[in-house]
């Protein structure tokens, strides 16, 4: 990401504080030169870290308004005696630093679940982290939020509107517990434009829906997903109602970049694979279709062994739960059709083959007849590597 397209009125600042063995930045920190609107969602799942329900209870408290986002990486902050008190008492100790109320720092943390941490490690870091806040600094934040990741991730747009420039930055992490039901992982996103909290929260959902909750690596959901989008219109410059659809577009192009970076470095993955379907009575039972063949495992495999099975693929759109005619399905890959009418069509396999050795894959599942219903997911291949990684995540 480039200086110039960096929200205006954002510092961000990074630290090494002993969390993760590895010695790099695992403490970050944004903050608002404003107390900023904000938005977000979080992880559906039952087991839900302590940051997560700080952050929870802060957006409602606050009523949407946030000045600053303090994060942690190599401890997950969740399902352990010390979880809330920790969340609790590190962002009460960033408020102070920072003359904002307790209720407008939100916690996110990413990294092991079950190992309690240390609010000291995280405390001794703070007064160091907001002396040294810097408005360039947003790729360190990037940087210092992975775990599993091989890759920092980003994205950013400008859009032009009536009243001048607006700017939408973000960064997130994610690799593996990738299989959102509203966000995933960890993703933050600022922009300096003047966004009413309620309406920006509109626009966060849907943006979320075509973005992070159409991607997969695993099919397991984590219990730290946080998604966060602060708007503190250090800018100015408000969109005219006819001009949010156009923000709210840029926002989403940005969501929709960072999940796709999210599943291109999935853990052990080398390919990245979008799955389409067309056809079906309704969008959301296209989206269903298209998340079960992107879980699959059957299909992950084979496309990492650039196998050309598409009975995997019809078989799991089976398993989807939604009602269709097996026998008007057509499927094709890398824009070869390989299924016809629900029955085999014939194609060069060694061709294939070799299309399907591309690290970008795209399938295509369409139902023929009068459903109008459509999505697109973004997946990976599963590959032994992603094993390797698992089996070895906490020694």
């Amino acid at each position: 990401m480039r200086p110039f397209d960096l929200p205006l009125g954002f510092k961000y600042a990074t630290a090494y504080a002993g969390i993760r063995k590895q010695q790099k930045d695992d403490l970050a920190l944004i903050v608002s030169a404003v107390p900023a609107a904000a938005a977000a969602v979080f992880t559906t799942n039952k087991v839900q870290a302590a940051p997560v329900k700080l952050a929870r209870a802060n957006m409602r408290l606050s009523k949407g308004v946030c000045g600053a986002i303090l994060v942690n990486a190599g401890n997950a902050n969740c399902a352990t005696r010390n979880g809330d008190r920790v969340a609790a008492n590190t962002t009460k100790a960033l408020a102070k630093l920072l003359k904002l109320q307790p209720t407008q720092v939100l916690p996110a943390s990413t990294g092991v679940i079950g190992v309690e941490l240390e609010e000291d490690l995280i405390l001794s870091k703070l007064e160091e982290m907001v002396e040294s806040l810097n408005e360039n600094s947003l790729p360190d934040v990037a940087r210092a939020i992975l775990t599993t990741d091989l890759q920092a991730k980003g994205a950013s747009r400008e859009v032009t509107l009536r009243r001048g420039l607006v700017r939408v930055a973000g960064v997130t992490k994610g690799s593996g517990m990738i299989h959102p039901r509203m966000a995933t992982t960890l993703g933050f996103v600022m922009t300096d434009a003047v966004i009413p909290q309620t309406l920006l929260r509109r626009m966060l959902v849907r943006a979320t829906e075509v973005s992070y909750n159409r991607i997969s690596v695993d099919g397991d959901t984590s219990t730290n997903d946080t998604l966060v989008v602060l708007a503190n219109g250090a800018s100015g410059v408000r969109p005219d109602p006819k001009e949010m659809s156009t923000f709210e577009e840029s926002l989403t192009e940005t969501l929709q970049s960072m999940a796709r970076q999210i599943v291109r470095d999935g853990e052990g993955a080398r390919k990245l694979v979008s799955v389409e379907v067309h056809g079906a009575m309704s969008d959301s039972s296209a989206a269903s279709i298209a998340r079960s063949i992107s879980n699959s495992p059957l299909v992950k495999t084979a496309i990492a062994g650039s196998d050309p099975n598409w009975g995997r693929i019809i078989s799991a759109a089976g398993n989807s739960g939604v009602n269709f005619d097996q026998n008007t399905v057509d499927i094709t890959l890398q824009d070869i059709r390989v299924c016809r009418n629900g029955l085999a069509c014939p194609f060069d396999e060694l061709d294939m083959k070799q299309r399907l050795d591309d690290t970008d894959v795209s399938i295509v599942f369409r139902i023929t007849g009068k459903g109008k219903g459509s999505a697109t997911f973004w997946t990976c291949d599963l590959t032994e590597d992603y094993v390797h990684i698992n089996a070895a995540y906490r020694t």
